[in-house]
C-alpha cells in the first residue's frame, strides 16, 4: 500500500485501552467528528461490554486524530447464528478529514480482521464511500436490518462467506437496535 502524502506522519496503531488519557482522547475524537456524544458513548459501551474486536487509532505528532472500532455482531439464520463484524464508528477530527486517514483506518482494520480469520463485515454508511473498500448493498441483500437498503452494506473478507447466508442481523446490546 503506498502512503498517501496527505497522511504522511500519521501512524495507525491499536488503541491502548489501559491508558485513561488515550480513552479520553478517543472519546474526544468521536465527539468532534460527529458533533455529539452518541458515537463516543457507543464506543465506551462496546469496549466495556467486551464486544470490541479491533480498535485502531490514527496518531499525528503524538495526538490521536482518528479512531475506528470493529465489534462482534451476528446474523440469525434459520439454522444458526453466523458471526460477523460491525464497522462502527470511524471518526477523524474535522481538521484532518478528507486527507485519507479514515481510509487508512478502514484498510488496516480490514487487513487485521482478515488475519484474525473474520469472514463478514457489515457497515451502515454512505453509499458513495464504502464501496471503494469492497462493501456493497448487493452482498447485504439477503440480510434483514432496520436500516435503509441504500446505506446498509456488507463485504466478504473470505470469498463466498455470504453465499446462502440469509437472516436478520443482530447487533450487540450497546447499539440499542
Amino acid at each position: 500500500m503506498s502512503l498517501n502524502p496527505t497522511t504522511a506522519g500519521v501512524e495507525i496503531r491499536t488503541e491502548n485501552s489501559s491508558q485513561l488519557a488515550e480513552l479520553q482522547s478517543i472519546r474526544a475524537v468521536n465527539e468532534a467528528a460527529f458533533g455529539e456524544a452518541a458515537e463516543a458513548d457507543l464506543v465506551d459501551k462496546l469496549r466495556s461490554a467486551g464486544h470490541a474486536l479491533v480498535s485502531l487509532v490514527a496518531v499525528r505528532q503524538s495526538a490521536i486524530v482518528g479512531h475506528i472500532l470493529f465489534s462482534r455482531m451476528w446474523i440469525d439464520t434459520s439454522s444458526a447464528l453466523v458471526s460477523a463484524v460491525a464497522l462502527a464508528p470511524v471518526a477523524v477530527v474535522p481538521k484532518y478529514q478528507r486527507r485519507g486517514i479514515g481510509q487508512r483506518l478502514i484498510e488496516q482494520g480490514l487487513d487485521l480482521l482478515r488475519t484474525r480469520g473474520e469472514r463478514i463485515v457489515i457497515v451502515l454508511g454512505h453509499a458513495s464511500y464504502y464501496p471503494r473498500f469492497g462493501f456493497s448493498t448487493e452482498k447485504a441483500a439477503l440480510l434483514a436490518s432496520p436500516f435503509p437498503r441504500e446505506a446498509f452494506m456488507a463485504m466478504e473478507l473470505v470469498a463466498g462467506a455470504l453465499s446462502r447466508i440469509q437472516g436478520r442481523v443482530i447487533y450487540p446490546p450497546p447499539f440499542a437496535i
